[in-house]
């Protein structure tokens, strides 16, 4: 029997993902607490709920894609005072703390309901392309009932174990993909600055060993110099280095490439960039090495 599905959360990410579960040929109850959140998802042809208890009280299987612990606290609180379907499944794609996430299934699992912890790796633009990856841990049964759902909007999905080990498998590859990026634009800027054409070195380098994901998706953007078709803007892995740094202290790791990659991120937001792709690290690059692009 086919899931009737929720959605909540119509965000950069979450907008896209329900699109895709839509054009997959499921029925998609969908919310959001922004005003402005909703009018987009209309615009896109997704069915809004009346509020968050409609979806509660419809949907047996509900996703959700929430900026903040806070958030998804007042979510699960919501749905697991809703009356409906019983044995509701809730999956949950956002990055927050292990804390956070565990406080979301014991108010869920008090209610008869359950939690699978799922964050997702991509931006909108691979959201939009079905190329997200899915890091999925919770009880196997529950990873097995949504797998389906979650091959309409990821290229690749994973089953981690145990509770928790989802969002741990993102907070490692949250490190990869900043990292990555940075030194994306440091290379970048080092050619630009050698007299290399930056559309020349990014094709030549793509494929190589020397290349990587990031480079060949980001780099595009900083060989262009075009960050206005924003994948990701640097407002969510600022917010995401807060979990990841206190997760790392938590378990006694130095993270300092990370750190020390981070700042350039923080430098973006300060020089007013925040709301570009995050592949505008190039342009704080840029700055410090007093670097002109050739007419």
């Amino acid at each position: 029997m086919p899931h009737r599905i929720g959605f909540i959360g119509l965000g950069v990410l979450g907008n896209a993902i329900a699109r895709n579960i839509v054009a997959s040929g499921s029925d998609v109850l969908a919310h959001d607490m922004s005003m402005a959140a909703r009018k987009t998802a209309l615009a896109d042809g997704l069915a809004l709920a009346t509020d968050l208890a409609e979806v509660g009280g419809r949907c047996d299987l509900v996703f959700t894609c929430l900026p903040n612990g806070a958030a998804m606290h007042a979510v699960c609180t919501e749905l697991a005072e809703t009356g409906g379907v019983g044995g509701q499944l809730v999956v949950d794609l956002s990055t927050l703390s292990i804390a956070d996430k565990e406080t979301a299934r014991d108010i869920l699992m008090r209610a008869g309901r359950r939690l699978l912890d799922c964050p997702i790796s991509g931006n909108r633009i691979m959201a939009l392309d079905r190329k997200l990856t899915a890091f999925c841990s919770g009880e196997r049964d529950d990873y097995d009932t949504v797998r389906g759902t979650l091959l309409t909007f990821c290229r690749k999905e994973h089953y981690v174990g145990a509770f928790g080990n989802g969002s741990k498998m993102k907070f490692c590859g949250n490190i990869l993909n900043l990292v990555h990026n940075t030194v994306a634009a440091e290379a970048m800027v080092l050619a630009i600055k050698s007299g290399l054409d930056p559309q020349l070195f990014h094709e030549v380098i793509s494929g190589s060993g020397s290349s990587s994901a990031m480079f060949e998706v980001r780099g595009k953007l900083m060989a262009e110099n075009d960050y206005a078709r924003e994948g990701m803007n640097f407002s969510v892995p600022l917010k995401d280095s807060r979990i990841i740094s206190d997760h790392a202290v938590s378990v006694g790791m130095p993270i300092p490439l990370y750190q020390a990659a981070l700042q350039f991120y923080h430098a973006a937001a300060a020089q007013g960039l925040a709301h570009l792709d995050a592949a505008a690290v190039c342009r704080v690059m840029e700055r410090n090495a007093n670097c002109e692009r050739p007419a």
